[in-house]
């Protein structure tokens, strides 16, 4: 019956995220990259130095996600059992506990290959923050990650107790209510811990973001300013919130190191996020898949706890390994879509400039800037690049260009 359950779980989670993904991906105005060749755009010591850093940093990136696994694996089938009874008395408090204490295990388990990643960042000039400030961004990271697992742990337990063979079911429903939180609020109480935000001061480049959000027919909410140049040189923009806390935040850095044209590009891909409500459209496809994803996870879970029962904290071992292989398999398939949104942001911009010799500079300069990868390995691409490939929008550039 277990196995049975499973296979089933397996199968709907599969076919929820492909029909998510197929109802929710854009249907027009995604301009088809044009063929180019990576050597037209880019010097061999350009490409070496890309391949050079960013092999390794893919390495160590796919190791970071092992270990984690691993640990939590570790921690399901060798649960410290003498510990997590103890906690049984107070079963809630102790969801709460272990839930916590997990985070922070996976903080100190990855926190090797995380601080060589950083250092080959600093090697190469991508990194800029000292190691004492970064340290403290660590420990800010961990806290929070720990508060958000305590409170996790504590839901985990308290829906398994009370529903012991369908707490995917309202699972599935806090995790939906829990992205919109998150979305709604990140900008307001996480964002500010590690970062300074200000408003984009009156001048040029207010007065061309807000001519561009007219001329786009989009609500642009605020556009702040925020000090990403204390952790890195990498230039990059974004998109965040839900109503009062809905704005475009711009790095510091590519206002001031990038020429105002390819900010305007910037700014114009943005809005094609605004205009195309792509943050209501991520979820959505949250709804549509979560229910399959906790029914899977549970499922799951069920194999993993062997011994142990879900509504007790002795379990949490082995209900976040479960989430986190759902999490991960789901994170691939949303990969699918998230390129698509990004494609046909980029195809906003380009009509809304009309300037595709300052997109394709652009996409250029921030490839270098960035020590990205013009042509990643494909597999690894698809599984786990949200946005297309340097190489594809420097081809929708020139596809624009030719009409």
């Amino acid at each position: 019956m277990g196995r049975s359950r499973l296979s089933l779980a397996f199968v709907v989670a599969v076919a929820a995220a492909a029909a998510a993904t197929f109802l929710l991906r854009p249907r027009s105005g995604l301009i088809e990259p044009a063929p180019v060749d990576v050597q037209q755009y880019f010097t061999a010591a350009q490409l070496d130095r890309a391949e050079d850093f960013r092999s390794l940093q893919r390495v160590l990136g796919l190791a970071g996600l092992g270990i984690g696994i691993g640990t939590l694996a570790v921690l399901a089938w060798r649960p410290p059992r003498g510990a997590l009874r103890r906690l049984e008395a107070r079963p809630l408090l102790g969801g709460a506990a272990t839930g916590a204490g997990i985070s922070l295990v996976l903080v100190v388990t990855g926190l090797p290959v995380t601080a060589w990643m950083r250092s080959r960042a600093l090697d190469v000039g991508l990194a800029t923050q000292s190691w004492p400030d970064w340290v403290v961004d660590v420990l800010k990271a961990a806290g929070i990650g720990a508060v958000t697992a305590a409170i996790g742990g504590l839901v985990a337990v308290a829906l398994a107790r009370r529903f012991p063979r369908r707490w995917w079911a309202p699972a599935a429903v806090l995790v939906v209510a829990y992205g919109f939180v998150t979305i709604w609020l990140y900008p307001i109480l996480i964002d500010p811990v590690f970062n300074k935000f200000e408003s984009l001061p009156d001048g040029r480049l207010r007065t061309e973001v807000l001519q561009l959000a007219d001329r786009a027919g989009v609500d642009v909410g605020q556009v702040y300013r925020v000090d990403a140049s204390r952790r890195t040189s990498a230039a990059n923009a974004y998109v965040i919130g839900l109503g009062h806390s809905k704005r475009v935040v711009l790095y510091d850095n590519l206002i001031d190191d990038f020429p105002r044209d390819d900010v305007r590009v910037v700014v114009a891909h943005e809005l094609g996020h605004q205009k195309h409500d792509d943050l209501l459209r991520g979820l959505a496809w949250l709804a549509i898949v979560a229910p399959a994803g906790t029914f899977l996870a549970q499922a799951l879970a069920e194999r993993f706890a062997r011994r142990e029962r879900l509504g007790t904290p002795a379990a949490l071992p082995a209900i976040a390994l479960a989430i986190a292989l759902v999490s991960l398999g789901l994170g691939c398939a949303s990969n699918v879509l998230s390129r698509r949104v990004e494609a046909s942001a980029d195809s906003f911009a380009l009509r809304l400039t009309n300037d595709a010799q300052g997109f394709i500079d652009f996409e250029r300069r921030i490839t270098l800037s960035n020590i990205s990868d013009p042509n990643p390995p494909e597999l690894l691409h698809v599984l786990f690049d949200t946005h297309p490939t340097p190489l594809e929008r420097l081809g929708a550039g020139e596809a624009w260009r030719d009409k």
